[in-house]
């Protein structure tokens, strides 16, 4: 048995419904940290804890040396200061070409793979039916019929009214909707030879596809069906990623670089399709002031208002690839090329 003293517990403030909360969850059983879930809005900070600058959801309450905690939001920032803090049975690649692209595998799960969460979950009208109680009783489940009523139909036309703003309209829908069936056969094949996207062990990039799949093939009628038909292997990893702790991660199961580009060539070219020429078109449009834009992505109009933090990832992306050795940037656009994804490395 070991002697080190035991962490700190975290305290997370979470809900359901919420695929970065899933994420994180998930991730932290599978790094086995201590934390505390508390079901919750991020209307409704807990008493006793700071609130966040910005109130999202999870929000993750970091135990300060001096007592008391640090609120801190969005979950990529979140595993990242994980990896920081806690060692061990660590997220993120050693090899950096794999911890660039595990990084990018990341960023469209959170970032492209939330717009088909949104438009499934508030788009059609048994989706919306089913979402509506389900976001109240997540809440909490001693409301009151009456109540739970009138709350669902008020967060329903909340979320309908704003699924602009991730870009879900009918200009956008079928690029959306066919983005994510191909995305079902591209993991459904990709995890077959070892379970993982990243090998025989979880990435971040795992974790963040996880999230927002406990919601888009488990939760909304309409894509977990989809997911069930097409991608009954995948539907399964869900289920498993949800508790990984008793997975025992090597060094030696990080996918190898050597056989990444046959491994991740159908999800990169996805990701180049799609997500890369929109952060490109959402970067210029906020570099102009523009508060929306028009582009073409996968051969259809495309159109949606400019997302300032979607500006920002493509900054972090393109600030990850130039920090890149060398030897490793010409590793790592050897196996991008072609995708799409090589843009990245464009010198701006």
């Amino acid at each position: 048995m070991s002697d080190a003293p035991t962490p700190p517990r975290l305290h997370v403030l979470g809900a359901a419904g919420s695929p970065y909360t899933r994420k994180v969850i998930a991730a932290l059983r599978y790094r086995h940290i201590p934390y505390a879930l508390h079901w919750g809005s991020h209307r409704s900070p807990m008493p006793g804890f700071p609130e966040a600058k910005v109130k999202l959801l999870p929000t993750v309450y970091f135990p300060q040396a001096g007592g008391g905690y640090e609120a801190q939001v969005d979950s990529t920032p979140i595993l990242a200061r994980l990896e920081r803090e806690f060692t061990g049975r660590a997220l993120v690649p050693t090899d950096p070409v794999m911890a660039f692209l595990d990084h990018l595998i990341e960023d469209f799960a959170d970032e492209w793979l939330t717009k088909a969460m949104f438009h499934y979950r508030w788009a059609g009208e048994a989706d919306i039916a089913h979402a509506g109680p389900q976001l109240v009783f997540w809440h909490d489940t001693t409301t009151s019929d009456a109540d739970a009523k009138a709350a669902s139909d008020f967060i329903s036309k909340r979320q309908i009214d704003r699924l602009y703003v991730v870009g879900s309209n009918a200009v956008t829908a079928a690029t959306i909707e066919h983005s994510y069936e191909r995305l079902l056969g591209v993991l459904e094949v990709l995890i077959q030879p070892t379970g993982f996207v990243m090998g025989a062990r979880p990435g971040t990039s795992d974790f963040g596809l996880y999230g927002q799949l406990t919601q888009l093939g488990v939760v909304d009628p309409t894509p977990a069906a989809l997911c069930a038909e097409r991608a009954p292997r995948l539907r399964a990893w869900i289920d498993r990623m949800e508790d990984l702790s008793g997975l025992e991660p090597k060094e030696t199961d990080w996918l190898d670089r050597g056989d990444a580009k046959a491994r991740l060539a159908p999800l990169l070219a996805e990701i180049g399709r799609l997500y890369v020429p929109f952060l490109f078109a959402n970067a210029q449009a906020a570099q102009t002031g523009a508060s929306s834009f028009e582009t073409r992505i996968d051969g259809r109009a495309w159109t949606q208002p400019t997302f300032a933090y979607q500006a920002k990832c493509l900054v972090w992306l393109k600030d990850h690839a130039k920090s890149l050795s060398e030897a490793d940037r010409a590793a790592c656009r050897a196996i991008l090329d072609g995708t799409g994804c090589e843009a990245l490395f464009e010198i701006t």
